[in-house]
């Protein structure tokens, strides 16, 4: 007993790391994922590290489920109750296009519930909260049996205004539940202004109830009594199935979030304060924002062309990893989205496979060894792959080597596109930031990403192939909501905001005190969400000064101008505070204090062969290859060198140089054009 896994489910590979009782002692590995049976995914995982699953105390779980199924548009009919004159508010949205300029189509997605669907009821609540039209018992009635009638098992309801007092929506959710399973209430869920952002959020929650129910109840039937079950959720901490299975759209982003977990934890230990996640998996590239050590959280996002609004990592994906099918499309070679996935797989992988894809050129080009069996469960085939890229460079009239250079420009210029969108398109230095670079595909393409963006450092943290894992390891529990407060400056209320913010922390406390951790023990922080007043959007102010009205609205200047480069002094509106309240954090393990430099080696690293390999400019080279576990500390190497591990490739371009400290984290610098 004692060992804790983190088990993240990618869309083609599972990645666990295990840590013992110690602490310290820790195994790492990888098992295909079954997007069929998830379940399975995790006693596979759970064998690849050499373990049983009544040897594991503890599995914190991240999952691609729910992001699968809202992308796919897998949803759950469901019911949607609404004030009276409300309910066509989740098809009318928003009034941007999809397409500006594609009027052959549609405009925008059609309505998660179609007008079939939608129920309406007699009440009213003012957005200070005061009751209009009371709702009665009747109309309570009414609407169970026309739900009852229509068949549906799943009900969303969304009241107008039922953030600012919920004494509706508490009174019709629990006569629904005597009823019908599944039912999701806004205030619960997103306890905020902006109604279709509200509504939206509410459906997704609902439409996504039953499939993690089913998902948590088949893990319960296989799981020993006593090891316990955690799941990551998109804000980057870990929450209780109990709670997940109320709020299963708190999965949105759970993969993405572990790696940023992970990559704080890391850029924590290294000291460094500003850093982009570069994540490159078999099926997309995921890219977050970490400034002053705090990753970048988001509260409106689009998933699939649908609107979410919950706190969530702002993660940024592109599809484009290892499994991205490469073809040309109106006589241009794009590269992605979509993926050859786990099953058959790139067709380097030899499981049927025949499209061409970024990890067959990746082979044909040198970067990944041949002869090597990944894992020990993937043989590659070199037959395979040229076959695919070979068929893709008649159609283009190139030789294979010269199609394989094309995919991956490609493919790199795709990911340089999200890093800037992170960084340069929103007024950020990207030369400021470190990359750090993980996932399956990550370290072996992040330097020409990163001399496209103009970064100077890299930082390839340990597991990085199983990074996201490592991140579903070390993480802690935390829960965190926004809600809508609408404190103006000119009429500020003290006793009333106390109240407000005290509740909820009260809430987010209460779930956590269930879970075992003692009030003292927790921490607590806040964001406010502050605007002039007549302003669309809000500028997020952290630590706010919630006490001090006069200190809160010269943090707000003094945001405000560094963001737009100007402030006006004018009266404000606190509009809405998200609070975070979490466990006490795992302490850094010992290591480097700082990021490092370069430094001389003490003694070589045992090189384990050449390859020549051809590098993005098109150049080939002979290059020496190494095992990432004989490489020394205090290690200097000039590129160009391949640094391998059991699952992941590490490429130095010419020009770069890689070195190493007293930990597995490695570090480059990258040569950037004059």
């Amino acid at each position: 007993m004692g060992w804790r896994l983190g088990i993240d489910i990618g869309g083609t590979f599972t990645d666990v790391i295990a840590v013992a009782e110690d602490g310290v002692t820790r195994r790492s590995g990888k098992a295909p994922s079954r997007p069929a049976e998830p379940v399975r995914a995790i006693i596979d995982a759970i064998a690849a590290v050499s373990l049983t699953w009544p040897e594991v105390d503890e599995i914190v779980h991240g999952t691609t489920i729910v992001t699968n199924d809202i992308v796919e548009e897998r949803f759950r009919p469901a019911a949607l109750v609404a004030t009276r004159g409300f309910s066509d508010t989740i098809e009318i949205g928003r009034g941007s296009r999809r397409h500006l300029y594609r009027l052959d189509l549609p405009p925008k997605a059609e309505p998660l519930i179609p007008a079939s669907g939608r129920f309406e009821v007699r009440e009213r609540v003012g957005p200070d909260g005061r009751v209009i039209e009371p709702l009665t018992e009747a109309e309570i009635e009414r609407v169970v049996d026309e739900i009852l009638a229509a068949g549906l098992d799943t009900v969303a309801v969304c009241l107008i205004h039922a953030y600012a007092n919920p004494e509706h929506e508490v009174r019709l959710g629990k006569r629904l539940r005597e009823a019908i399973p599944f039912v999701s209430l806004s205030h619960e869920i997103s306890p905020e202004a902006r109604e279709f952002e509200r509504m939206s959020t509410t459906a997704l929650n609902a439409m996504m109830m039953a499939r993690i129910t089913r998902h948590l109840a088949l893990i319960a039937e296989r799981r020993p009594e006593a090891s316990r079950l955690h799941l990551i959720h998109s804000a980057s901490g870990m929450a209780a199935p109990e709670l997940i299975a109320e709020r299963p759209l708190m999965l949105a982003m759970s993969g993405p979030a572990a790696g940023v977990s992970a990559s704080r934890f890391a850029t924590d230990r290294l000291g460094i304060d500003h850093a982009l996640t570069f994540d490159m998996g078999g099926t997309t590239t995921d890219v977050c924002l970490i400034v002053d050590g705090k990753a970048e959280i988001a509260l409106n996002r689009e998933l699939g062309g649908r609107r979410i609004r919950l706190p969530m990592v702002a993660v940024d994906s592109v599809g484009a990893g290892g499994g991205s099918i490469a073809r040309l499309s109106s006589g241009a070679l794009t590269v992605g989205p979509q993926s050859a996935g786990a099953s058959p797989g790139p067709a380097c992988y030899g499981r049927g496979g025949e499209a061409a894809t970024v990890a067959d050129a990746d082979l044909l080009l040198g970067y990944l060894n041949p002869g090597r069996t990944l894992g020990k469960a993937v043989t590659l085939s070199p037959e395979a792959a040229e076959a695919a890229i070979g068929r893709l460079a008649a159609e283009m009239g190139f030789a294979i080597p010269e199609a394989a250079v094309g995919i991956v420009r490609v493919v790199h210029a795709n990911m340089a596109r999200a890093l800037r969108r992170a960084t340069v398109e929103r007024g950020v230095d990207i030369r400021d930031f470190a990359l750090i670079a993980f996932g399956g595909a990550g370290p072996m393409h992040a330097a020409e990403v990163a001399r496209l963006c103009g970064i100077g450092r890299i930082v390839v943290p340990e597991f990085s192939s199983g990074f996201s894992a490592l991140g579903c390891v070390d993480a802690r529990m935390s829960f965190s909501r926004q809600m809508t407060v609408n404190v103006r400056s000119t009429a500020w209320d003290q006793a009333r905001l106390d109240g407000m913010v005290a509740a909820q922390t009260s809430e987010l406390a209460g779930a956590l005190a269930r879970a075992g951790y003692p009030p003292e023990r927790l921490a607590t922080s806040h964001v406010a969400g502050i605007r002039y007043s007549g302003q669309s959007y809000e500028t997020p102010i952290t630590d706010p000064a919630l006490g001090d009205p006069a200190a809160l609205g010269a943090q707000f200047d003094a945001a405000h101008r560094a963001l737009y480069g100007y402030a006006t002094g004018e009266p404000w509106e606190l509009v809405n505070i998200r609070t975070e309240v979490a466990a006490p954090g795992k302490a850094a393990p010992a290591g480097a204090a700082h990021a490092p430099s370069p430094a001389e080696p003490a003694a070589g690293p045992l090189q384990e062969g050449e390859r020549l390999v051809t590098y993005e400019t098109g150049e080939r080279h002979p290059t020496p290859v190494y095992a990432r576990g004989s490489l020394p500390a205090g290690l200097r190497i000039a590129g160009p060198a391949i640094i391998e591990d059991e699952w992941s490739t590490i490429v130095v371009p010419p020009g770069d140089v890689l070195w190493r400290e007293n930990r597995d984290d490695l570090f480059i610098a990258v040569r950037l054009p004059a």
